[in-house]
């Protein structure tokens, strides 16, 4: 049960019968919710339109409230209501509960939602700066599926562009030369910068370059087969990095600008069709009325260069058709950093304007920067990005370090395998642990640490609880009848697992992970202040029974909210 949602309707009905439907009712947990405590507010603002005193509607509300789960009700400062839940309601919700796969999380009206993320350019390996889109952006898949919705994820990779002239020239060099291309891919970073070196100090391979361009836009096919050995091996890069971060992405769902590029002469044509193209210096634009720059003028939304050639616009415009009319997304969320966002609305009211979109929700999910101490970008000594396949071997690396040194009796194997566990955890929760919109310092120490909101303290309170039933020889699945909530520790705990649905809800009202974060760490700093408090083993029956009873649940709730997250839990560490 949602008890937010429940109490909501409660108080609603409530407002209608004190004659003030339609005022807006907002129930929150209090900020001590140990014995089931939850606040009602908006009274206030309902009393303003009905011109009363707050206490006087308050007063009124809880007259015709018919709460059964309700052990008092009262009115508090200038007029909250307090709701305090009986503990036997809440020890009848918390079995439901705890008989549902799905822990009370109730499936959403089915929608088709697109999500985009990741989207690396493959001229290059994937950098740290992927981080971001990349877990964000797998956590809404997991999420949205999870809550019932057809989820179609899309990485929109880079691999069409000038950038690929002097890659495919160097590539075609290399084989003149004799040179096996295969060894020399497997670094791509390496691979492009020679490429790049090449072309700014060679101007006959400069000229080269710009020829290959020509051609590969031109569907020649040897140019085109050199450029699918790239592509081929940029997205083995990208396979590997994604299997390591144990993320959802394949090949099928990479789909290429290049994809797109047999629509973006159709799509010129659509908007000259619609009187939307404005010629400008020779380039073919849009100039909406809503985009101002800050010298007054009109801005431009350039779908076609003067030179012919078309740039990101373009190409984003006939991919939001596909994914209207061939996918029929009812909603679209672009995990794209923030330096975007005019990009983005741009795209999104050329589109409306252009018919392409209708009540489709098509959304920016924007993000902020990575940080190294210094509050600068996270880059190496060099100045270059730093390399994902790098960031995931060190934190696997150093997080094996701690876990030999945290249980030393466990085999290489077993090491081996936690360690990378903890180590992917650590670093996709550093960055889901924090709001999406603010830039945030990457500190080993910090995310890699068994105390404090990261991955490794919820990973090992997992196994923590886990290690009770296996050293006892107790099957959790075995164990029946009734909650038993007498102590304050203990209901603490059960209220606390019975608002998991609110915590999914919270999260995807915009897609902000770290609201599930900061619920799973609240839980399971609960559940330490419940296991010290309250002897499991060593009670009396039925009291141990459900007490083991809240510590499974605990566990397995904890595994599941990690999980949607997109992060791995190990039975000891």
């Amino acid at each position: 049960m949602n008890l937010k949602q429940y109490l909501d309707d409660q108080i609603e009905q409530a407002l209608s019968l004190a004659g003030a439907a339609g005022s807006p009712a907002v129930v929150k947990q209090a900020s001590k919710p140990e014995f089931g405590h939850y606040q009602a507010n908006g009274v206030m603002g309902a009393a303003k339109q009905l011109g009363k005193k707050p206490r006087e509607l308050a007063s009124a509300l809880t007259t015709h409230l018919s709460l059964d789960a309700a052990a008092s009700t009262e009115i508090a400062g200038p007029g909250f209501i307090n709701i305090t839940l009986k503990p036997a309601f809440v020890a009848q919700e918390l079995a439901r509960v705890a008989a549902d796969p799905r822990f009370g999380v109730a499936k959403e009206k089915p929608r088709k939602v697109v999500i985009d993320y990741s989207s690396p350019n493959l001229a290059k390996e994937m950098h740290i700066g992927h981080l971001r889109s990349t877990a964000m952006g797998d956590a809404a898949v997991r999420l949205l599926s999870f809550l019932g919705h057809e989820v179609a994820k899309i990485s929109h990779v880079g691999d069409w562009g000038a950038q690929f002239g002097s890659l495919l020239a160097y590539m075609h060099n290399l084989q003149q030369e004799g040179e096996a291309l295969s060894n020399e891919l497997r670094d791509l970073e390496r691979f492009y910068q020679a490429a790049s070196k090449r072309f700014k100090e060679d101007e006959a391979f400069a000229a080269e370059a710009r020829q290959f361009v020509v051609r590969l836009q031109g569907g020649d096919e040897s140019c085109l087969a050199l450029w699918r050995v790239f592509i081929e091996e940029s997205l083995k890069h990208c396979d590997e990095t994604y299997k390591a971060l144990n993320i959802l992405l394949t090949r099928e769902d990479a789909r290429g600008e290049s994809s797109y590029n047999d629509g973006l002469a159709q799509m010129v044509t659509l908007l000259e069709g619609k009187g939307l193209l404005t010629e400008s210096d020779g380039a073919k634009c849009v100039f909406l009325p809503d985009f101002i720059g800050k010298d007054g003028e009109p801005m431009p939304a350039i779908v076609q260069k003067s030179d012919g050639g078309y740039p990101y616009m373009a190409t984003d415009i006939v991919s939001t058709r596909y994914r209207v009319e061939t996918l029929q997304a009812d909603q679209a969320l672009y995990f794209v950093d923030a330096r975007q966002t005019l990009h983005f609305k741009q795209l999104f009211a050329l589109c409306r304007a252009a018919g392409l979109l209708g009540d489709q929700d098509f959304r920016h999910i924007p993000f902020g920067t990575i940080l190294s101490k210094d509050g600068k970008p996270f880059k190496t000594r060099e100045g270059n990005a730093v390399k994902l396949a790098d960031v995931i071997a060190e934190a696997t690396e150093r997080a094996l370090q701690l876990v030999t040194q945290k249980n030393p009796s466990l085999s290489d194997q077993e090491q081996a395998e936690i360690a990378r566990v903890v180590g992917i955890g650590a670093i996709k929760y550093a960055e889901l642990s924090k709001n999406r919109t603010t830039d945030y310092i990457f500190d080993w120490d910090t995310l890699l640490s068994f105390d404090g909101n990261t991955a490794p303290y919820l990973q090992y309170a997992y196994t923590r609880i886990r290690s009770i039933f296996r050293r006892e020889g107790i099957d959790p699945e075995q164990l029946g009848g009734d909650f038993a909530l007498d102590e304050p520790d203990e209901l603490k705990l059960a209220v606390k697992l019975l608002q998991y649905p609110e915590a999914i809800e919270a999260v995807v009202e915009d897609y902000q992970a770290n609201l599930l974060c900061n619920y799973l760490f609240e839980l399971a700093g609960i559940f330490m202040a419940f296991y010290e408090a309250c002897p499991v083993l060593k009670a009396p029956e039925p009291v141990r029974t459900s007490r083991l009873r809240l510590c499974h649940l605990t566990a397995g709730l904890l595994q599941h909210g990690l999980g949607l997250l997109g992060i791995e839990t190990v039975e000891r560490m």
